[in-house]
């Protein structure tokens, strides 16, 4: 069985709705942030050195990483269904969407949070943070136009790991700045894993 470490409003939160689409059996072992910090709870230190989630267990292995995550699970349980076949330009793009979560997109839309959060004037970071938040989504944006989904048509790993970037951009209410990301972000709550894993998600968290 696979077990999800999951710490609350995380990016852990679409390995659910991986989870949910794989089908496979799998159980959930929730964390709370910190009511002060944010931060995680140090208990998540037992399970990974990094004490961040998502982190699954399966088959005697500890799997950090988003990303890694989502492309081992569906290597070993889903490949002809959540990812399109090797050596196509589809799956070239598939993997490009992948680490674009977890690198070119989620970065400066984190630097943003925290040069807000701080509050101190940097005139640089300030900037540069909003400049390469632009770019990116504006990128993601265009990108999308004439599509369905990201990669062949149809629902795969790279919706499932982009999924967060629109739920940062729906949550900081810039959807509307972005007509392709809106949209896309619509189908995907209509998919019925994503609405179950939002409601794991919420019961979790209550």
């Amino acid at each position: 069985m696979i077990t999800l470490h999951h710490l609350n409003k995380s990016r852990s939160k679409r390995i659910i709705w991986l989870l949910e689409e794989l089908g496979e059996a799998y159980e959930i072992k929730s964390y709370q942030r910190d009511s002060q910090t944010f931060l995680a709870p140090p208990e998540l230190k037992k399970i990974h050195a990094l004490g961040k989630s998502p982190v699954i267990e399966f088959d005697g292995q500890v799997i950090a990483e988003s990303g890694a995550i989502t492309e081992y699970l569906i290597e070993r349980f889903a490949a002809d269904r959540l990812a399109p076949a090797r050596n196509s330009q589809d799956h070239i793009n598939y993997l490009q969407w992948i680490h674009f979560a977890e690198s070119s997109a989620i970065l400066p839309l984190l630097l943003r949070m925290l040069v807000a959060k701080d509050g101190s004037k940097t005139p640089f970071l300030e900037g540069y943070a909003k400049g390469e938040v632009q770019k990116v989504l504006s990128y993601f944006n265009d990108m999308l136009e004439g599509k369905t989904y990201l990669v062949g048509g149809k629902l795969s790993g790279a919706d499932i790991m982009m999924s967060f970037i629109v739920e940062i951009v729906q949550n900081n209410g810039e959807l509307g700045l972005y007509p392709h990301i809106e949209r896309y972000g619509a189908l995907l709550s209509q998919q019925p894993n994503w609405v179950k894993s939002a409601d794991i998600e919420a019961e979790l968290d209550a």
